[in-house]
């Protein structure tokens, strides 16, 4: 009996998870810590993340109708992007700043540059740098409405990083641990509570998305590094270290955006030498640098330099090289 045969180019060895299956993951994986927002900073977070996951749609949707490209939007890497910027926004943050931050993630930084798969940075990370180099004032706001559950400054109304900065380390004034990991703090919409966040980890790794090199080796380089620095300056207060490892956006940053297939690097050496450049560069930037935060532009950076990495760690072929 003659059998027919099917010919297809590469690859010929496929998986059912699709692109538009890991984005849904993604988005799953986000919920803890998008309803936790919801809840610790009240109906204007919801507002926020409503009109940046709709506007990046909308961009998206946009782009390839006026190009005539295929509709991308079914892929669900908008909403990825869309939900990653909203959750690194001020609560109380003017809703026109995170559409405009969407416009700059989807058009300029992914669109422009060929869509999901081309874009040379994290496109989220990126609005939101370009947010906080032209609206500095407005995205380091964290003032929140009287029926939020968050536990506010009532002087300074500032992140516990930005307290550590501004007013320096001082035996006994740290936040409890415990408001630290639930999230009873001031932040962004989605990185206060680092409960959620590890929630969300788990749900990533559980289905594979992700694996523990550079969330591991980030969050593990910068403690090394905050370690040394606590030595330095005869910080021995548990609560500082717990400040600055849960206080900010490195959790968040560290299992949603170092992560990224397109901006990390696909070797195995090179993700390690990503995570430790990651966590060195994140320490340098918070402790030495004029902000209380540095995991954005950290992430950004590496990015930048995620070829050169590739570059050097790539593996060598077999039967070829090695000593002579």
């Amino acid at each position: 009996m003659e059998q027919m045969y099917n010919v297809s180019s590469n690859p010929h060895i496929r998986d059912k998870m699709t692109t538009s299956r890991i984005m849904q993951l993604v988005v799953i994986a986000l919920l803890p810590a998008t309803f936790f927002g919801i809840w610790n900073f009240g109906a204007h977070a919801l507002l926020v993340i409503l009109a940046t996951v709709a506007s990046s749609v909308f961009f998206e949707w946009l782009y390839d109708r006026l190009m005539h490209k295929k509709n991308t939007t079914t892929d669900f890497s908008a909403v990825v992007t869309g939900l990653l910027l909203a959750l690194n926004m001020p609560p109380q943050i003017p809703i026109w700043m995170p559409i405009l931050g969407s416009f700059v993630a989807i058009i300029i930084v992914k669109q422009l540059f060929g869509g999901l798969g081309q874009n040379f940075m994290n496109p989220a990370l990126a609005g939101r740098c370009f947010l906080m180099l032209s609206f500095a004032g407005k995205m380091t706001n964290f003032a929140v409405s009287k029926s939020s559950h968050a536990i506010v400054d009532t002087v300074s109304q500032a992140t516990p990083l930005a307290t550590l900065k501004n007013q320096g380390f001082i035996e006994g004034t740290s936040i409890p641990v415990k408001n630290l990991f639930l999230g009873n703090i001031q932040g962004t919409i989605g990185e206060t509570s680092a409960l959620a966040i590890l929630i969300g980890a788990v749900i990533l790794l559980a289905f594979k998305i992700i694996d523990l090199k550079v969330p591991l080796t980030y969050i593990g380089s910068f403690s090394v590094f905050l370690i040394f620095y606590m030595i330095a300056t005869g910080n021995t207060d548990v609560n500082y270290f717990f400040s600055e490892i849960f206080g900010g956006g490195l959790m968040l940053g560290a299992w949603f955006m170092a992560t990224d297939y397109v901006t990390t690097p696909i070797t195995p050496k090179g993700q390690l030498v990503y995570g430790c450049c990651l966590g060195i560069l994140t320490a340098v930037l918070r402790f030495f640098g004029p902000s209380a935060e540095g995991v954005s532009y950290a992430i950004i950076i590496c990015n930048l330099v995620v070829p050169l990495i590739e570059k050097v760690t790539k593996p060598v072929v077999f039967g070829k090289g090695g000593r002579k």
